[in-house]
């Protein structure tokens, strides 16, 4: 048996509502569908969903999930005019080879941590 890639990303959210405007019109994800109390987006075959934590032991924040991008500094900065919350500016994580990692981590609006990366060649 071989995990082949992930299918799906769950976040849990307070206010479906609110979090599908976030995710859909700040992040720029395409909303596939909504049933019920869940919501379905798409992030270039990636797919997540949102929706009210079923339990009480499953109320709080989600796994990041690293979004990646080709310019993260400009991303920062359209996101930052969007009201997203930061919590720390792009910045520099690791070198390999030709390659340098770059993160900017951010909350959405219900709490969750997630961050934006990119791969520059240096």
């Amino acid at each position: 048996m071989r995990i082949q890639k992930v299918g799906q990303v769950g976040v849990p959210v307070k206010d479906l509502d609110r979090a599908i405007c976030f995710y859909r019109d700040i992040l720029g994800l395409d909303l596939l569908f909504q049933a019920g109390n869940l919501a379905f987006f798409d992030c270039n075959g990636l797919r997540l969903l949102l929706s009210p934590p079923e339990k009480d032991e499953f109320a709080h924040s989600s796994s990041i999930i690293y979004y990646q991008v080709e310019h993260i500094h400009e991303t920062y900065e359209e996101l930052k005019k969007k009201g997203v919350s930061f919590i720390d500016e792009p910045h520099f994580i690791a070198k390999v080879g030709e390659t340098e990692t770059w993160m900017a981590f951010f909350q959405d609006q219900e709490g969750n941590t997630h961050a934006l990366m990119s791969e520059l060649s240096s």
